[in-house]
């Protein structure tokens, strides 16, 4: 059914008078933020896009088979389950009405309005093509399980190509996988390729030799894992070299399409790369609803999207409105779990100060950084921790145990440490379903358009005005 904003189903108020907080995204900001304010006298509704909180940096198991995609997203309304005071809410997020204090969201043509008297806004960050929004038909990026899975599929839908191709040059084009940008996920995606290719795959095919694959990491900047500096970037590019991994850089993409990607390289000589399966990694872009609530409260936006907000993480001249995680800017913090965590965090003790009656918090927002790692291969990662900087088995270690902390839930704990033994101890991947509605799902959604909404009836209905102004021709 459709329902206009005009028209949307608007919630009563909460009984008893108690303060509203609505939560914008399922997220770590918004999650922990949610969580922070369990016992508090607030009533709170979290909008979420999807009905997961997903572990965002392990898409890349999910994409290459050592996860499934419920060990790192479980159902955000199981995780608030014994939490009285929260409720879930599945929707996207298309208007915040600052001044009315509403915050409008929509599912399958229905809108609903959320009045708030607290608004964390924790919607995250997309992928940013850097203005090449057409290379997303070729080049997925890593930022939801729907992008995960249809990695997933192209990966090893490309060894089965490859075993029934007989031109030499379409089999080398589809065992060639380019991974676009140098940062901790492209790093660990390379990685985990060409240990599929090399270990996992080994002895599975007839005509076709999967550890002859060629894994190629591109990207424009002339360093390997830049934030965590030149040693640390030296020693995960030695490792990528040592598993196959062909590491270019100065390597800027400049056109992406099926068959390959052609590069510019730092003299301005391009050069084409034929490749089937191509991954995007490289930068990303906030959330639309940040520019949103820049043209509402005169806050300034960057050109990444991000809100510029006061130190106690809200806007200027609204106390009330709190952004937290990628979407905001402060103090140049990196966009990582954890300053969403613990941004999610104060925003909540702020908030629950108010509610109590208690004196509002006299320090500002202080990040604490408990270091940045990333995994290059089996038995070998990098960490960056305060004046400790670790590689190889070490880091990978500590790697294992700070990732399985954040794992949400103790049935996915245990179930990701049976699937990393399987993977790292031996040579399988227990999630290798790959099937064409991952691969071709995004595409064939994006050629239907906005306009298909779901029906009364369960299915599919085309509303926009060309298919109505067609209906009403054959219906006369």
């Amino acid at each position: 059914m459709t329902t206009s904003p005009a028209h949307a189903d608007v919630p009563s108020s909460t009984p008893g008078g108690r303060p509203r907080v609505v939560i914008v995204g399922s997220g770590f900001g918004g999650l922990f933020a949610a969580r922070a304010l369990d016992k508090a006298p607030v009533d709170i509704t979290l909008i979420g896009k999807t009905a997961q909180h997903l572990f965002q940096p392990l898409l890349y198991q999910v994409a290459t088979g050592i996860l499934s995609e419920g060990e790192i997203a479980p159902a955000t309304r199981e995780i608030l389950r014994r939490q009285t005071n929260a409720r879930v809410v599945l929707g996207e997020v298309t208007t915040i009405d600052v001044e009315n204090r509403t915050v409008t969201s929509e599912i399958l043509g229905r809108a609903t309005v959320h009045p708030y008297d607290e608004l964390i806004v924790a919607a995250g960050a997309g992928q940013s093509y850097f203005g090449n929004d057409q290379f997303a038909e070729f080049a997925p990026g890593m930022k939801s399980i729907d992008d995960a899975l249809e990695i997933r599929g192209r990966i090893f839908g490309a060894f089965e190509l490859a075993e029934i191709a007989t031109d030499p040059a379409e089999i080398d084009r589809l065992l060639t996988f380019v991974v676009v940008g140098a940062g901790p996920t492209g790093v660990e995606m390379a990685g985990q390729i060409a240990e599929l290719a090399r270990r996992t795959l080994r002895r599975d095919f007839r005509r076709i030799n999967p550890g002859s694959a060629r894994v190629i990491l591109l990207d424009a900047a002339p360093a390997v894992l830049p934030p965590f500096g030149e040693k640390l970037g030296n020693a995960a590019r030695r490792k990528l070299n040592d598993i196959g991994v062909e590491v270019q850089l100065g390597a800027m993409v400049v056109d992406v399409d099926a068959d390959g990607l052609t590069v510019k390289d730092t003299d301005d000589q391009t050069r084409r790369i034929p490749a089937a399966t191509k991954i995007w990694a490289a930068g990303v872009q906030a959330s639309g609803l940040g520019r949103m609530l820049g043209e509402q409260t005169g806050a300034e936006v960057d050109r990444a999207g991000r809100i510029s907000v006061q130190p106690d993480l809200t806007l200027p001249g609204h106390p009330e409105i709190h952004v937290v995680g990628d979407m905001m800017a402060l103090d140049k913090l990196p966009g990582v779990a954890q300053v969403a965590i613990q941004g999610g965090r104060y925003a909540a003790d702020t908030i629950k100060r108010r509610a109590t009656g208690k004196a509002p918090q006299e320090k500002p927002f202080k990040y604490f950084d408990k270091g940045s790692m990333a995994t290059i291969s089996r038995f070998s990662a990098v960490a960056d921790i305060g004046r400790f900087k670790f590689s190889g088995f070490i880091a990978w270690v500590l790697w294992l145990v700070v990732h399985l902390m954040y794992i949400v839930g103790f049935k996915s704990r245990v179930t990701t440490v049976l699937h990393w033994m399987v993977s790292f101890l031996g040579r399988g991947r227990s999630e290798r379903v790959a099937t064409q509605q991952q691969v071709y799902g995004r595409l064939a959604l994006e050629t239907l358009g906005t306009g298909w909404e779901v029906s009364k009836t369960g299915g599919p209905k085309n509303t926009s005005p060309e298919n109505e102004d067609a209906t009403n021709r054959e219906s006369a």
